[in-house]
């Protein structure tokens, strides 16, 4: 393989053209979900990825918050690096097996979880990026109605009646944004490759703009980096400061998971460590510099700290101005929603049935799930959203720490391609009839303690620390439980094994 990864005689990469998978149980296998043969993303497409789930409305939105905490600017900067320097080292560490294999998630999850077990993980992520795009669809659809009735000020009365909590415009801009985001996605990967390539930097071009256009309102001097006027004690700096690290990357846990559909397509994991290296630590903490300048700007500029960015762009004078930033604001938004939460049911839901379900028809069941759920209404109960978001986050830290945890410390970064693919008794990832009980049992008490956490008010300050629980639960019962299935030496080669690279 291209990434030097050792290979037995009878491994071919899923680049070469000459792979077979004739041989692979139709229940597990489809076209999307078999080992790709087009591993032909750089470094800069990972970079782009990265950018267009940052540049978000809800990205802008948690990069100002942390301004606010009472924190000095160093203080604020030093969490965001250290919480995205986190993100970093674990999306390298959960895009190794999916770009060695080439394969998505979904797929990955059958090593630990067995080759049917593993629906139960990919329905978890499945369902929370459910709930996500309907949201970020909604957020998408505000920000086109601002637009239009800027331009449009006679469609008024058409915000004014309402059908199952939103109004007639709204229902008219939800359905535009819900198609246009559809079209993008029925054109496969390569069309969503090339989306998010001009998505991210345009949004960065749009931000630029606005921090220049408030620093020329305003001046430099008007410009803090401290956003708060708290007075905290050493001991709730310390603690603050360490809340805003978890934020952060309990903000990515998501993408993060099930980051391996889009690592599947690296070149080398020398690529993609790049392009996570540019996409992370060196992204987020220019964005969160502008940010705040813009955040900073609007309490001069307004007389209020503005952290809407939707809200900040309504009120630049000029109206082509303000279409030009709202649609780039809508196009990252379609991005992140693309990328974070339609690529992800749309392989998860595949694998639970593959010659039923493809990848666009996963997509679809989505899509159209996200409108039965009327995500403008959840949207706007914050009580409710919070719970939900609570318990959706609740499993991701198990899972990553349960699948991190089998692919390093009991497999020993080895991988038995053709096994993931195999649905008899046979396979090394049939365990016990498709499912691996000690996965299971390691998930269980993990989510358990996470949902305790979440339900119970006292310990509400503890739960944005949930993510970083629930891995080490996860990932610690589950090597306990799988400590005899450990591989005996990482020496060990045999028919259809592709095995980390030296490095």
């Amino acid at each position: 393989m291209p990434n030097g990864n050792h290979l037995s005689p009878k491994y071919l990469s899923p680049n070469s053209a000459a792979v077979d998978h004739s041989h692979y149980s139709p229940k597990l296998t489809n076209e999307d979900l078999a080992p790709t043969r087009q591993q032909t993303w750089s470094w800069y497409n990972i970079f782009s990825f990265w950018m267009s789930d940052v540049h978000s409305m809800g990205g802008y939105v948690v990069a100002a918050s942390f301004f606010t905490l009472g924190l000095a600017s160093w203080q604020v900067l030093s969490c965001l690096l250290v919480g995205i320097c986190i993100v970093q080292i674990c999306a390298n560490l959960v895009a190794k097996p999916s770009q060695m294999a080439g394969v998505p998630y979904a797929v990955i999850c059958r090593q630990a979880f067995g080759v049917f077990g593993a629906n139960i993980p990919a329905v978890i992520r499945g369902l929370i990026a459910f709930a996500w795009y309907g949201i970020q669809t909604f957020l998408a659809a505000n920000a086109l109605m601002l637009v239009l009735l800027k331009f449009f000020p006679a469609l008024q009365p058409m915000t004014q009646s309402h059908w199952l909590g939103l109004s007639g415009l709204g229902w008219i801009c939800f359905g535009l944004m819900w198609f246009l985001q559809a079209m993008v996605f029925w054109h496969g990967m390569s069309a969503i490759k090339r989306f998010i390539d001009f998505a991210g930097p345009a949004v960065y071009v749009v931000m630029l703009a606005l921090a220049g256009w408030i620093l020329y309102q305003t001046g430099l001097s008007n410009i803090s980096f401290t956003l708060s006027s708290k007075t905290l004690s050493s001991g709730e700096q310390a603690w603050q400061m360490l809340t805003a690290v978890a934020l952060v990357v309990s903000y990515f846990s998501g993408p993060l998971l099930n980051f391996g559909d889009f690592s599947r397509y690296g070149k080398t994991m020398g690529e993609i460590r790049r392009g996570n290296r540019w996409g992370l630590p060196f992204n987020f903490l220019l964005f969160s510099i502008v940010t705040v300048v813009i955040v900073s700007g609007t309490q001069s500029l307004f007389g209020q700290m503005i952290t809407d960015p939707i809200e900040t762009v309504s009120r630049v004078g000029s109206s082509v101005a303000v279409a030009l930033g709202l649609l780039t604001m809508i196009i990252a938004t379609i991005g992140i929603n693309i990328v974070a939460n339609f690529v992800s049911p749309a392989f998860d839901f595949s694998n639970c049935s593959p010659q039923k379900i493809s990848f666009r028809t996963g997509g679809m069941i989505a899509a159209v799930g996200s409108v039965l759920l009327t995500p403008w209404n959840l949207f706007q109960s914050p009580e409710l959203i919070h719970y939900t978001l609570d318990v959706l986050g609740a499993f991701i830290g198990p899972l990553f720490g349960i699948l991190v945890a089998d692919f390093y410390l009991i497999k020993r970064g080895e991988i038995s391609v053709d096994d993931l693919f195999n649905a008899t008794a046979s396979g090394r990832y049939w365990y016990r009839n498709g499912f691996n009980p000690k996965a299971v049992m390691a998930l269980a008490p993990a989510v358990a303690i996470g949902l305790a956490i979440s339900f119970t008010p006292s310990m509400h300050p503890v739960a944005n620390f949930s993510w970083f629980i629930g891995v080490l639960l996860g990932g610690g019962c589950y090597r306990y439980l799988a400590r005899h299935d450990r591989v005996a030496s990482p020496d060990m080669r045999y028919a259809g094994v592709a095995t980390a690279p030296k490095e």
